[in-house]
């Protein structure tokens, strides 16, 4: 089965069940020019189906999705040859031979189940690229506005820009105590200049806040902190 554009709108979408039919690793890392593959495991009623193609779509932080591969292996108009698909029993491989800084991204698969009766997509795998450019983040901290402690509310904005490659974590400190509790990270999107950005709340109440004698948002990316 071909796949249309339409799909794409779909990858967002995939909860509950769908996202269970077929399995892909949470993130894979390469380095630059190393060949990198990104399996998609399923069953005999989706990928194991004769009758069953594989589609595969590359997603940047802050872009849209676009179709990489259709029909188990072949290769969307205007992408490179180093991205080929392949499909062998209840798995489906994505290949990328020699790697570029710019593959960094999410990668999904999708494919119809016969015993369902729809498309599946897989979770989505991140690809980090190592070898390339490093970038260390920028991080600037803002306090609640007036007007949002008037509104009996008080998120403190953790704003992270700069960096390369994407992957970094955030952890929030009040009172020089960890807490997770009232914080939502952004994944990170990417710039104009080819780096990252990305962004960390922290919800407390306005009590709370008045009453911190300190607030730290800390971001750890390449091993620093």
């Amino acid at each position: 089965m071909a796949w249309s554009p339409l799909l794409l709108t779909l990858i967002a979408l995939c909860t509950g069940s769908w996202a269970q039919s077929v399995t892909q690793p949470a993130s894979v890392s390469g380095t630059l020019g190393q060949t990198v593959t990104i399996s998609c495991s399923g069953s005999s009623s989706n990928i194991g189906n004769s009758y069953s193609d594989v589609g595969w779509y590359q997603q940047i932080p802050g872009t849209a999705p676009k179709t990489l591969i259709y029909e188990s292996n072949k290769r969307a108009s205007g992408v490179p040859d180093r991205f080929s698909g392949s499909k062998s029993g209840n798995t489906a491989t994505l290949t990328i031979t020699g790697v570029q800084a710019e593959d960094e991204a999410d990668y999904y698969c999708a494919t119809w189940d016969k015993s369902l009766s729809s498309t599946v997509f897989g979770g989505g795998t991140h690809l980090t690229i190592a070898g390339g450019p490093t970038s260390t983040p920028s991080v600037s901290l803002f306090p609640p506005s007036s007007e949002e402690l008037s509104a009996n509310k008080a998120t403190v904005v953790c704003l992270i820009s700069d960096f390369s490659p994407s992957d970094l974590t955030v952890s929030w400190k009040v009172n020089g105590a960890a807490t997770t509790q009232g914080v939502q990270t952004t994944k990170p999107s990417k710039q104009s200049n080819g780096k990252y950005a990305a962004s960390s709340y922290l919800s407390l109440t306005p009590s709370q806040w008045k009453s911190s004698s300190s607030v730290s948002c800390q971001v750890t990316h390449q091993g620093k902190t």
